[in-house]
């Protein structure tokens, strides 16, 4: 399938979802997540969920990692040049929905993209090699492109991978994970 007929299928997919059942997957997601082995790194980058576009509930991660002591990174996303600036986070931090409904932070601390080891990566969908199809802006290809090449990326997913992304870009990077609700894929 074309990253075009990928994202109709799933975001009709995304629509039969119930608040349960982003709930209950978003948790079993978390649970999957706190397995892998990647807790001697300290800087994360975690995406806030779009909710109208019932993406996963990535705060159940986010307790996790404050849980363990790490560093969340969060994005401002900048629709005029297509780029992402990196803020740290923490317990006094603010956050704001932006009018594209993408919830950033308010009063942080800006970060050196260098310093990010983890990101988790949103999705409309994956393949079997790791290739993933988000909205189609490219903000997190460009992102990924930046970070450092030791940088783990992670995709979160409520459904099972398609076969093949036909339309692979050469700019389009590959996850290194994807976490399901039911299990684990490594690329």
């Amino acid at each position: 399938m074309t990253k075009a007929e990928i994202r109709l299928k799933y975001k009709y997919l995304r629509s039969l979802l119930t608040e349960d059942d982003i709930r209950l997957n978003s948790i079993a997601i978390a649970d999957n997540f706190a397995n892998l082995d990647i807790w001697d790194k300290t800087y994360f980058h975690v995406f806030l969920p779009i909710t109208n576009l019932k993406e996963v509930d990535t705060s159940y991660i986010i307790d996790i990692l404050r849980e363990n002591k790490k560093e969340i990174i969060a994005s401002k996303s900048n629709f005029d040049t297509m780029e992402m600036t990196h803020f740290l986070t923490d317990d006094k931090t603010t956050f704001l929905v932006n009018k594209y409904n993408i919830t950033e932070p308010e009063n942080a601390e800006s970060i050196n993209i260098e310093k990010i080891e983890v990101v988790l990566v949103p999705l409309l969908a994956f393949d079997k090699n790791g290739h993933r199809v988000g909205y189609g802006k490219g903000f997190y290809d460009r992102f990924m492109l930046q970070c450092n090449s030791e940088c783990i990326f992670i995709g979160l997913s409520f459904f099972d991978a398609e076969e093949l992304i036909e339309n692979i870009a050469p700019n389009d990077c590959k996850l290194n994970y994807c976490m399901l609700p039911a299990e684990i894929i490594s690329f």
